[in-house]
């Protein structure tokens, strides 16, 4: 068998037409083979692209999410749903405080022991930086045995149910507190504004028995609540107070402030305990009805 002129392995430069370009057809086809390949790319590619919308789809249409969790379906309003089982928790309706005020005003309300033991607990009176060791107590229900000069009539006519004193004492000056109990603020106050503050000073306890007795001392009235109060305070060698002299002036004053901080504190304490049985009965409901 002949071949031709230039033999089967001529170049694609041959001069003959009828010996095939196998060069060519080499390269034509490794063309098709690669477009082959990049079809079956391509159409993957698609393929999945289209797989991911379809998927995309069914979570949206069926309320899924992409990690397959449950979703809330949006409200009209364009928020989450709140779901149906809220938590419930029992209404606990507690009163308002009660105010200590009223406890020491009225007597319907006003109904602690009251003694000096209650009134005057503590063995010293400290106001501030200042310390009164306490001497003596006492309590009659006669007020105008407890009382003296213009304050007996005062105390009388006002109707006056009882008089407790104390007296405290430090560095030669002594100070009787007296407090009186009616029946409302407002002869309290009358009492006050009679300005009669004349206390029977209370001795005992290294406090002689003619303190303020015969002698210039410092005298003064208060009232707050049903109570009225009063100090008389004086040397407890005699001597005379003066408008200038300091020692009784000071423990005067911190009498009167401490006799004001007991009488609050009692209402304080009455209320405390009002408010305390309002919460534990609120407590009780609030059990009852969960």
């Amino acid at each position: 068998m002949s071949f031709g002129q230039g033999g089967p392995f001529d170049g694609p430069g041959g001069s003959s037409s009828s010996t095939p370009d196998w060069g060519a057809l080499a390269e034509e086809s490794e063309a098709q083979a690669r477009r082959k390949r990049w079809m079956w790319i391509g159409g993957g590619a698609l393929a999945a692209l289209a797989v991911a919308g379809i998927v995309t789809a069914a979570v949206m249409a069926g309320g899924g999410s992409g990690g397959g969790g449950a979703t809330a379906s949006p409200s009209a309003s364009g928020q989450a749903a709140a779901p149906d089982d809220k938590p419930s928790f029992p209404d606990v309706s507690v009163p308002p405080p009660p105010n200590p005020q009223d406890y020491i005003s009225d007597p319907k309300k006003d109904t602690a022991p009251l003694t000096p033991a209650t009134l005057f607990p503590q063995k010293s009176m400290v106001v501030g930086e200042h310390t009164y060791p306490r001497t003596s107590t006492a309590t009659t229900k006669d007020c105008t045995a407890a009382a003296q000069g213009a304050l007996v009539s005062s105390l009388s006519h006002n109707g006056c149910k009882q008089l407790l004193r104390a007296t405290y004492s430090k560095g030669g000056v002594a100070v009787t507190i007296g407090v009186a109990v009616f029946d409302s603020p407002a002869r309290a106050v009358k009492v006050m504004n009679e300005g009669k503050p004349n206390l029977m000073p209370l001795p005992g306890g290294g406090v002689p028995s003619d303190f303020c007795q015969g002698t210039k001392c410092r005298m003064a009235t208060n009232a707050t609540g049903r109570y009225a109060y009063f100090t008389i305070a004086g040397y407890l060698n005699g001597k005379d107070v003066t408008g200038s002299e300091t020692k009784a002036q000071q423990i005067a004053r911190d009498g009167g402030a401490y006799a004001f901080a007991q009488i609050t504190q009692r209402g304080k304490d009455q209320a405390a305990k009002v408010a305390e049985r309002q919460l534990k009965e609120a407590q009780r409901k609030a059990g009852r009805s969960s």
